[in-house]
């Protein structure tokens, strides 16, 4: 245990011998991975939880998440915490575009609803964003289109549905879309009702849980970026094998930048559109 956490637990009173514990637990029903050297920040996020609960040790609460089945609340609580919400509109923009521009028209063509996944879509950001490039090309007005959005936090989906941004936000999102799509209001920026009801819905939903991915990743479109880093490679495994059940035979997953599914065996293969990568299932474009 570092220092850090030594402090951090002498000064609340609380032992830190069970963070081993906690970050095996919360890997098996979140996927995160906490090692030893992240413990710090486990007891930062947790310990005031752990006060809240009125427990006297990181043990209790261990005991509490693993074996409560009424502790779904606490569970909800945990992944607010734990929540990485660095996103901002027009992340990794090509990607989406690619999305916008050859694999829409395919499944519009095919003349089915177009259903899209947005998780995690953390504060939001990324569905406005595809959302913004929908209602660019015109989509809205020539087929049927979805765009689901969920997180394993509660927290960021309601400041998804508040629709309420700050200035770091936008930093990438060209000023014509953001006077298009936004209204100045104090020191934040409001969506406009009519882009903001573009999506569809905005739901709790946790990855590591097979029944919500099974229920939301029926969607021929599943952008999943930028949380699989934060993953182990089973906990990927696991997520990658129930999307390519749930998804249609004819299926588009997209991940960041930085993430990979080369070294699993899945049911999805990477390919180029549109000078992007996206990995699909069933068949080319």
């Amino acid at each position: 245990m570092t220092g850090r956490v030594a402090s951090q637990a002498e000064s609340l009173g609380l032992s830190g011998s069970a963070l081993p514990l906690l970050a095996d637990v919360i890997h098996e029903r979140l996927g995160l991975v906490y090692e030893p050297r992240r413990f710090d920040m486990l007891a930062d996020r947790l310990a005031p939880l752990v006060l809240e609960r009125g427990f006297e040790s990181f043990l209790d609460y261990y005991y509490l998440l693993k074996y409560d089945e009424a502790a779904t609340g606490d569970w909800r609580r945990v992944m607010d915490a734990l929540s990485v919400s660095e996103t901002y509109f027009w992340r990794e923009i090509d990607q989406l575009r690619a999305v916008v521009n050859e694999v829409v028209p395919a499944l519009a063509a095919a003349g089915a609803p177009i259903r899209i996944w947005s998780v995690p879509c953390a504060s939001g950001e990324e569905p406005l964003t595809i959302a913004m490039l929908l209602e660019e090309a015109g989509w809205f007005g020539r087929a049927q289109i979805e765009i689901h959005a969920s997180d394993a936090s509660p927290a960021a989906i309601e400041k998804a549905r508040a629709g309420r941004f700050r200035e770091r936000s936008f930093r990438t999102l060209p000023p014509e879309l953001r006077a298009k799509y936004f209204t100045a209001e104090g020191d934040a920026s409001i969506v406009k009702p009519a882009l903001h009801r573009r999506v569809t819905s905005w739901t709790v939903a946790n990855l590591l849980c097979e029944a919500d991915v099974a229920a939301r990743g029926r969607s021929p479109i599943v952008v999943c970026r930028n949380v699989f880093i934060y993953f182990s490679a089973a906990a990927i495994a696991r997520v990658v094998g129930w999307l390519a059940r749930a998804m249609p035979s004819r299926a588009y997953l997209c991940l960041g930048a930085s993430e990979s599914l080369l070294k699993l065996q899945t049911g999805f293969e990477l390919e180029e559109l549109g000078g992007a990568f996206v990995y699909v299932k069933g068949g080319h474009v």
